[in-house]
């Protein structure tokens, strides 16, 4: 099986650039990594989903998701780096041919920053087929109203990818149908009605509630046929949840890089805790588990890379990396005892970013639903 040693070696090389106490700074004052961004945006590594024919790497999600997951391992943050990756997958499936020459390549090249996903809302949460936000078209252009929630990078993006209803559900007979997909400039919507709010959340992650009061968006903007977004944006979600399970994935080594060192060189009790097999076992197993789903990730990302049909491996690969990624990080705590705690050791920072991944981008009890509906043809829970 390939390792991508090349690959791994190079975003690490890249990563040594950026230790530990950058990202603590960035951490303590909730700061975009700017300059983390842009030495990952030249180096080509956020175009590695573009084809090579609009300037980028042309790569598959198994490379994609390594590139990530080494970023955490290094200690890093991918959180900034996947929605560049990804979200610009719904203008190369869906788009018009005017549409990706205009984008793609400045996409790649970093000249646009396409880093904002807007789908959720306050009243819908997980129930995208409910969302209240509208598009509505005046005869010349689209006119959103409406509301989003946990919106990321909004100030760090160039555009924004949203869903919005274009047919009141009322008229539907199908509540996916009446959803469209627009790329949204924000540099023209924040002076046109759009009002971006900052949510304080316990890790940076930049996120923000977004109020549309009859935006602008020109027709040109739309992405593919109205009232079919909703197809398109589940077409983006097996990707982003492989390329999810690379983050916590990383998250995971890393807990398990440091506790490790961590429980070879503390002594107590005349002995390193790493000799207590209630310090060893946590950190055999939780490392066992993560091995696991490393495998399902990659199942998952070549089936997909194939272009096979991969929900199911694709949401067993975020369920597992996730959970293992958690395990690792408490197993990593209880090995550091009160140094876990410290910033300086690093290990309450990611600790806090990784237990995003059992909440976003899709809750774990989701996962189960869809596994037991989908997969085990159970009744459909709710």
């Amino acid at each position: 099986m390939e390792d991508f040693v090349a690959l791994r070696e190079g975003v690490r090389q890249l990563c040594e650039r950026y230790p530990s106490h950058y990202w603590r700074e960035k951490d303590r004052a909730r700061a975009y990594p700017e300059e983390f961004v842009l030495a990952m945006t030249e180096a080509g590594y956020l175009a590695a989903l573009i084809p090579e024919e609009y300037g980028g790497a042309g790569l598959g999600i198994l490379e994609a998701s390594i590139i990530l997951e080494e970023i955490n391992r290094s200690g890093g943050n991918a959180g900034q780096c996947h929605a560049q990756m990804y979200t610009m997958g719904t203008v190369l499936r869906h788009g018009s041919a005017d549409q990706k020459k205009r984008w793609l390549p400045a996409i790649a090249e970093g000249s646009i920053r396409l880093q904002a996903f807007g789908v959720t809302e306050p009243g819908a949460g997980s129930d995208t087929t409910q969302i209240q936000t509208t598009a509505r078209w005046d005869g010349r252009q689209y006119r959103v109203t409406g509301q989003k929630i946990f919106i990321s990078r909004v100030q760090h993006s160039d555009f924004l990818l949203l869903l919005a209803r274009t047919t009141p559900i009322a008229e539907v007979t199908r509540r996916s149908q009446g959803l469209s997909v627009f790329m949204v400039d924000l540099r023209r919507a924040l002076s046109q009605g759009l009002t971006v709010t900052p949510v304080d959340t316990m890790m940076n992650h930049e996120t923000n509630a977004l109020y549309f009061d009859d935006v602008p968006v020109p027709a040109e903007n739309l992405i593919g046929q109205e009232g079919n977004g909703f197809s398109y944006i589940l077409d983006g979600m097996n990707a982003e949840r492989i390329l999810i399970a690379g983050e916590c994935l990383g998250d995971g080594y890393f807990f398990i890089d440091r506790a490790t060192q961590y429980a070879r060189e503390r002594i107590v009790f005349d002995r390193p805790i790493g000799q207590n097999q209630g310090i060893q076992f946590p950190l055999a197993r939780a490392y066992a588990h993560l091995r696991a789903a490393d495998l399902m990730r990659t199942q998952a990302a070549r089936r997909f890379d194939r272009g096979e049909h991969a929900g199911e491996e694709a949401n067993l690969a975020k369920l597992l990396a996730s959970e293992a990624s958690w395990e690792a990080a408490n197993a990593a705590m209880q090995t550091h005892g009160g140094y876990g705690f410290a910033v300086e050791y690093d290990i309450e920072r990611k600790f806090r970013e990784t237990r995003l991944y059992q909440v976003a981008p899709i809750s774990t009890n989701l996962i189960l639903s869809y596994l037991g509906e989908h997969v085990l043809n159970l009744p459909r829970s709710f």
